[in-house]
């Protein structure tokens, strides 16, 4: 498998595991920052890496009146400041080319969502940067249509490519996680990402919301790292009942420290036996 560096860090190639991990949504700097470095604290204390996101635009709420975030401007002020003070990676989606072009030079990996994965402009521009992109697989994707994807990132001359991986629609408001498409994956060659917490998300399922089953992350953790992955996505926040976005899927940062030790210990444990 190929493997690279994100700003030091290394993903892929037989590495423990990356952690994606942020709040859904920019609701306030402070907030957002204090997350993050709660977030370093743990990681730092049990020996994670870590990547911080956190999204300066939810563009696909259910509802034109949710909230949606406080814009890029927001965005590129945050990121800096988490990268200067707290030495961290950081990620973000990107929903254009005007977005991606704006937000580059602040971020370390370019995420592309689940629904514009398919977009071609946005993906060849986004590879054209030369910085890691981190496609969504779409809900509506079969795991092998991926391959489509990874050749236009590779047409561009970007091989600095995470698949990641975050249900499939299955009837109306559930996902549902064939866990054979992380190894169907992987065969292609580029690390690979499991979202625990947006695979646990009801589509629309509040009506003018998305709802969540967030009682479910856990066991979907541990089951990824038995199969095998390369990053985790998780979302998490100080109190997630009153986040403004994802709240019913999001873990509790006070719950991530034992969440993340049992998928330390699993991933070792795999990628220990992939070796012998």
């Amino acid at each position: 498998m190929t493997g690279f560096d994100i700003s030091g860090i290394p993903i892929g190639g037989g590495a423990p595991f990356v952690l994606i991990a942020g709040p859904c949504v920019l609701e306030s700097e402070d907030s957002c920052f204090s997350i993050a470095k709660e977030l370093k604290s743990i990681c730092g204390e049990i020996g994670v890496p870590l990547v911080f996101k956190v999204s300066y635009d939810k563009a696909n709420r259910s509802s034109g009146s949710s909230f949606r975030g406080l814009g890029i401007k927001s965005g590129k002020k945050l990121f800096a400041k988490v990268k200067r003070e707290l030495g961290l990676p950081v990620t973000t989606d990107a929903h254009s080319m005007e977005e991606v072009d704006e937000i580059a030079p602040f971020i370390d990996i370019i995420q592309i969502p689940a629904f514009l994965c398919r977009q071609t402009d946005l993906v060849v521009g986004s590879a054209k940067t030369g910085k890691p992109v981190n496609i969504k697989k779409g809900q509506f994707l079969a795991p092998w249509d991926v391959r489509n994807i990874i050749d236009k990132c590779l047409g561009a001359g970007n091989d600095k490519i995470i698949i990641t991986e975050r249900g499939s629609t299955f009837g109306y408001n559930n996902l549902v996680v064939d866990f054979k498409s992380l190894p169907i994956i992987r065969r292609f060659g580029y690390p690979v990402c499991f979202d625990a917490t947006h695979s646990v998300q009801l589509p629309g399922g509040a009506g003018t919301s998305s709802g969540g089953q967030r009682e479910f992350v856990d066991p979907l953790v541990r089951a990824c790292m038995a199969v095998g992955v390369d990053a985790l996505f998780l979302e998490t926040h100080h109190e997630p009942d009153e986040a403004l976005s994802d709240g019913q899927n999001m873990v509790p940062l006070k719950n991530l420290k034992n969440l993340l030790l049992h998928a330390k210990a699993l991933d070792a444990m795999v990628k220990k036996q992939d070796m012998i």
